[in-house]
């Protein structure tokens, strides 16, 4: 089968197509044959050298990606049977394997794909959304009539944040810069704040739970704006000791979350898919042979929703 591999952490020149044996499947797992894949900021980190790469980089051959959408062909399970349409985020933060035609997945990191969305929808509904669920359901218990803010909410995981908050009974505000107000708008979201041209410093303290997509100094101007008592979960770069002494100051819960695979989360993602109460915003898809000009496109650090590659 192709797969991409990575031999050494570098530029996209380093995302090598390999022919490579097809997974054999261990008890507990499915062979996925894979029609979607998405691409996050960890992915292109993690190609660079840096994000979960120090965990996985002893691996061989070691294949990015880890979100997946695709059809069982081989099932050593009684969840899932050979033809069922199937999706979710692989072994994450391990060696999900995902830039691959065929990706072998626990089932219990699986779950069946909505029939009312695509494979590209699906496969953008995996990393980024769990993301969003995690932080915002089992992490910050986000209640109706609280103030949510959500940082970078026209990237990944800040689209599905929006529209989660929104449907939780949340008044939501989302931040972009001014090109991005009305995709955000859109999505739900009660208020709008350009970045790139607010006074932090003057905004009343009212959020009572703040999703940071963005890291650095997005954390510093977030405890300006913060409830005591509230919460802020950064995901990119986690609280560095000063700001997370500065957030316990104030009586605010500052700390990182890294997302994990369960099935059971990802059911739950179906179930809103299937209800119409996610839609994924799928805003580029690149066939597989360009894998590197996908990685380009996050790096840019400019992509409204997702990237999608297809097989």
């Amino acid at each position: 089968m192709k797969a991409i591999v990575v031999n050494n952490p570098g530029d996209v020149s380093q995302l090598e197509f390999q022919e490579i044996a097809r997974p054999i499947l261990q008890t507990g797992e499915v062979l996925v044959q894979v029609k979607a894949i998405s691409i996050n900021p960890v992915d292109v980190k993690s190609r660079a050298g840096k994000g979960v790469y120090g965990r996985i980089k002893n691996q061989s051959p070691l294949i990015l990606g880890w979100d997946i959408s695709g059809v069982v062909t081989e099932s050593k399970v009684e969840q899932f049977k050979t033809g069922d349409e199937v999706f979710g985020m692989v072994n994450f933060p391990g060696h999900g394997k995902a830039y691959a035609e065929y990706v072998a997945a626990a089932a219990s990191q699986l779950a069946l794909k909505p029939a009312n969305i695509s494979h590209e929808e699906a496969a953008a509904s995996t990393l980024a959304a769990l993301t969003a669920y995690q932080a915002m359901v089992h992490n910050a218990n986000v209640q109706a009539g609280q103030k949510v803010l959500v940082h970078a909410a026209s990237g990944g995981v800040g689209h599905f944040a929006v529209q989660l908050a929104k449907y939780l009974g949340a008044h939501v505000t989302g931040t972009s810069s001014a090109r991005n107000k009305d995709f955000i708008l859109n999505l739900g979201a009660d208020e709008h704040l350009d970045y790139t041209a607010y006074d932090w410093a003057s905004h009343p303290e009212e959020f009572d739970f703040v999703l940071d997509g963005v890291g650095g100094e997005t954390v510093d101007k977030s405890l300006l704006v913060t409830k005591r008592g509230s919460t802020i979960i950064s995901i990119p770069t986690g609280l560095n000791e000063a700001v997370t002494e500065k957030a316990k100051a104030k009586g605010v819960n500052g700390y990182f979350m890294l997302v994990q695979s369960s099935g059971s989360d990802m059911q739950q993602v179906a179930t809103l898919l299937e209800k119409g109460i996610w839609k994924a915003h799928v805003s580029e898809i690149y066939p597989f042979e360009q894998m590197a000009s996908a990685h380009l496109q996050v790096e840019s650090g400019r992509t409204v929703g997702k990237v999608v590659v297809t097989l």
